[in-house]
């Protein structure tokens, strides 16, 4: 995998609500610290917290202290640093749960593994980022891929993330586009504006969407969208494979009509149901 220099991302301070009387600032900038966070960067000194969330020193390190004592923060041992507590966990968990599509997709997907794919998951976006809300997964351990729920990825290196973003006006597909950098994960990966928008026609008109080793070397990823009763977009459902099962037209013919099958299966189910998250 080529190799990505990693870069410290000044994030913008929190939007205000639009009735500034009653928005808390003090729940704002609570949220700012954890907002610090990422995948990539889960370990924080107060200096680089107070950075990011755009708080002077004095009150980042009130803001953490007071959020350690609560359990959303902690204190990396003999460090200075600090990391999410397990109070995050448990919310996120929560969300993601309860009264969503994660209780109705499982066994759904449990059904394409191994038989139809190594690994199929259920995905929604968040911004520039598609979150994982489901995995089932056999077989694809030599890849250290982690896609556990709650897990995010960028939207634009991931089918799962083309096949929700061709549904999206297309003001809306830049504005996802350009709210995270982006960096090449494989030689294969598309990053110019341009070339992804191009891409995400062609994902619309065809009403699915390949991955061919552009998020991760040795993967093969096949997508589809799930839609609401007004025909939005709401999620996403992908199959992967080692890349050393079959190549990508056989894993296509092979895969697709199936996945569009459980795809119908959890829109119909979750129409019904009155869920779309």
């Amino acid at each position: 995998m080529a190799k990505v220099e990693k870069k410290a991302v000044q994030r913008k301070p929190e939007a205000r609500a639009q009735s500034p009387k009653n928005y808390v600032a003090s729940v704002g900038k609570a949220f700012a610290v954890l907002r610090s966070f990422s995948s990539e960067d889960f370990e924080l000194t107060l200096s680089e917290i107070a950075a990011r969330a755009d708080l002077d020193r004095g009150t980042a390190f009130r803001l953490i202290q007071t959020l350690v004592e609560l359990g959303y923060l902690q204190a990396v041992p003999q460090s200075r640093r600090f990391r999410l507590g397990v109070a995050c966990l448990d919310l996120g968990y929560t969300v993601l749960s309860h009264g969503s599509l994660r209780t109705l997709v499982e066994p759904l997907l449990r059904e394409l593994v191994p038989g139809v794919g190594d690994a199929a998951s259920l995905g929604i976006l968040d911004g520039g980022d598609v979150v994982y809300l489901a995995r089932v997964g056999a077989g694809l351990d030599r890849h250290k891929m982690d896609r556990r729920p709650g897990t995010r990825i960028p939207a634009y290196s991931a089918a799962l993330g083309h096949v929700m973003l061709a549904h999206l006006r297309r003001e809306e597909q830049i504005s996802r586009l350009e709210s995270r950098p982006r960096v090449k994960l494989s030689e294969r990966t598309l990053t110019g504006l341009d070339a992804l928008l191009a891409r995400l026609d062609q994902v619309k008109k065809k009403g699915h969407a390949v991955s061919d080793g552009e998020n991760a070397y040795g993967l093969r990823t096949l997508a589809t969208p799930i839609f609401d009763a007004q025909g939005l977009v709401v999620g996403g459902l992908s199959v992967t494979i080692d890349a050393v099962r079959m190549d990508m037209p056989a894993f296509r013919d092979a895969a697709l009509p199936r996945l569009i099958q459980v795809t119908q299966q959890v829109q119909d189910i979750a129409i019904k149901s009155g869920l779309t998250r």
